[in-house]
């Protein structure tokens, strides 16, 4: 017979496995191409596990992955700074497979700087 203690660390291993499977990191992204451009916020998400800013660059709507909400508050951006129509200006990395989207390293908000890496 199997015995919970035996079978709950099992179950704890695949749940972070899955995870770490989920989550995208920097690799998918070519960091050797920076790209500067300024674009105005179509769409915005702004929850975890990324901010989501959808824009449109070179006349084509591209997806921004920006940082988790708490790195943005930490860095004192809020939803209100990013929100829809709002013009930012993005240093972003291109995905390597994917066309139309991208990971900024960081963002300008009129004047101000943010970096969210």
């Amino acid at each position: 017979m199997i015995k919970l203690k035996h079978i709950l660390p099992v179950i704890a291993l695949l749940l972070c496995a899955s995870f770490t499977i989920l989550h995208h990191g920097w690799a998918d992204y070519d960091q050797t191409k920076p790209t500067d451009f300024t674009a105005k916020i179509e769409e915005l998400t702004y929850e975890n596990p990324h901010v989501l800013a959808k824009v449109k660059r070179n006349k084509e709507l591209t997806t921004v992955y920006l940082a988790p909400v708490t790195r943005m508050e930490s860095r004192g951006l809020n939803a209100d700074m990013v929100k829809k129509g709002s013009s930012i200006r993005f240093v972003a990395y291109p995905h390597k497979t994917e066309k139309n989207e991208m990971r900024a390293e960081r963002i300008f908000v009129g004047n101000d700087k943010y970096e969210l890496r």
